[in-house]
């Protein structure tokens, strides 16, 4: 058995695209998946997996392809597996804001990591938050919060050529844990 972490991209923001937590947790159930438990109302589920050869893509997929059809909606989904995100949360770049502003980081995860050129060329010099790779994901101090970045989503998939879905380093954290505990 192997713990994972479905993180869904887009949905239960502004009272869109709902996903309630009772039908993400029958999802992962209905794919075999057990142990499945919703983490805040933002689209995070931690269960685990029969067998060692499910790997993060076909996780991903599973989930993807039960929301779908219990749901009718497409979503995107990336699956990270409890060893995974513990070198995630060990790589971390920013320890200090790790503790005094745990809110304000967002770890950014891919399914598909973007061009190493791109994220190269990507000059964040002009924005006043902090962004630096690590274990195949994006870490970014937003100091005054999200919402009044210009280091906006839209910014980052134009200059990357791929969308992510973040995460708070407090809910980072919280998956985690229970993740590990799974494991």
């Amino acid at each position: 058995m192997t713990a994972f972490v479905a993180l869904l991209r887009g949905v239960n923001v502004g009272g869109h695209r709902r996903v309630p937590a009772a039908d993400l947790r029958s999802v992962a159930e209905d794919a075999g998946f057990t142990d499945a438990v919703t983490v805040l109302n933002s689209g995070n589920v931690v269960f685990t997996a029969p067998g060692t050869t499910t790997g993060a893509p076909q996780v991903a997929a599973a989930i993807r392809a039960g929301l779908l059809a219990r749901l009718d909606l497409e979503v995107d989904v990336v699956a990270v597996s409890a060893a995974t995100l513990a070198e995630v949360v060990a790589a971390n770049p920013f320890p200090d804001v790790a503790l005094s502003d745990p809110s304000h980081l967002l770890v950014t995860f891919r399914a598909e990591p973007p061009d190493a050129e791109r994220v190269r060329a990507f000059d964040t010099s002009t924005f006043p938050e902090r962004m630096a790779w690590a274990a195949g994901v994006s870490y970014t101090h937003y100091p005054q919060g999200v919402g009044r970045s210009r280091l906006t989503p839209a910014v980052l998939k134009r200059a990357l050529g791929s969308e992510g879905t973040a995460r708070s380093w407090s809910t980072v954290l919280k998956l985690h844990a229970l993740a590990a505990a799974r494991d």
